[in-house]
């Protein structure tokens, strides 16, 4: 029904592709704890950025359930916020620990991630027939259809993605990075308001709302967890 495409709108159906039950068991077992370790050799790249994929994993399952989703496809959105940056492999050291302004060659590099993420992942079946490969190559399309690589708008984005982008600016504002120091929680659900109906989804933004306390206290867990490893 939707997988390669998008998540039905309400939250009803299946994100599976006809025919394919056996993909939707597959990504609740081997498929999501590679997924974790891939999303963890990723942030082990950039020491600014530890824990970063698990947290937007996390922020993304609560937000999908939030929505109204199924456990199911709730776990499906988990699993690509987890491989959400995995394209970031291609992109240079120098350029993700860069202090200061990228300039445009650098900044291309960057935006070429969702990209090289999606190819990397294309060949797993599984992950295509579940959307997973979608959400990773549009997880930074804008609402308004001014961000990349594809330059989406509104509900043509995969639902799973505008749920990961909610997700992967939160836990980047909450993250110290070389250019800039971090938000404090308050700061960046404001900001995340203030982006709704333009960088971000209004439906998923409303669903940050609700379950803010629920995310506030589940992004403290982990932030305690990544400075105890």
């Amino acid at each position: 029904m939707l997988a390669g495409n998008h998540l039905a709108e309400g939250g009803a159906g299946s994100i599976v592709r006809s025919g394919t039950p056996d993909s939707a068991r597959f990504i609740t077992t081997v498929m999501h704890q590679f997924a974790e370790s891939l999303g963890f050799a990723i942030d082990a790249k950039d020491p600014y950025t530890s824990m970063h994929s698990e947290e937007v994993a996390e922020v993304s399952h609560a937000l999908a359930l939030s929505m109204g989703l199924s456990p199911c496809e709730a776990d499906i959105i988990h699993v690509a916020g987890h491989l959400h940056d995995i394209g970031k492999i291609g992109v240079p050291d120098s350029v993700l620990k860069k202090r200061g302004p990228l300039n445009t060659s650098e900044w291309q590099a960057v935006r070429r991630h969702p990209k090289a993420g999606a190819d990397i992942l294309r060949p797993v079946a599984a992950l295509n027939n579940l959307g997973v490969v979608d959400m990773v190559l549009h997880h930074h399309e804008r609402y308004d259809g001014k961000g990349y690589p594809d330059r989406l708008k509104g509900t043509q984005i995969p639902l799973g993605a505008r749920i990961i982008a909610v997700a992967d600016s939160l836990s980047a504002m909450l993250q110290d990075r070389p250019y800039r120091v971090s938000k404090d929680f308050d700061a960046a659900r404001d900001e995340i308001l203030k982006c709704s109906g333009t960088q971000f989804d209004p439906r998923v933004v409303q669903a940050f709302e609700k379950s803010g306390d629920i995310i506030r206290g589940m992004v403290n867990i982990l932030s305690s967890s990544g400075r105890n490893s």
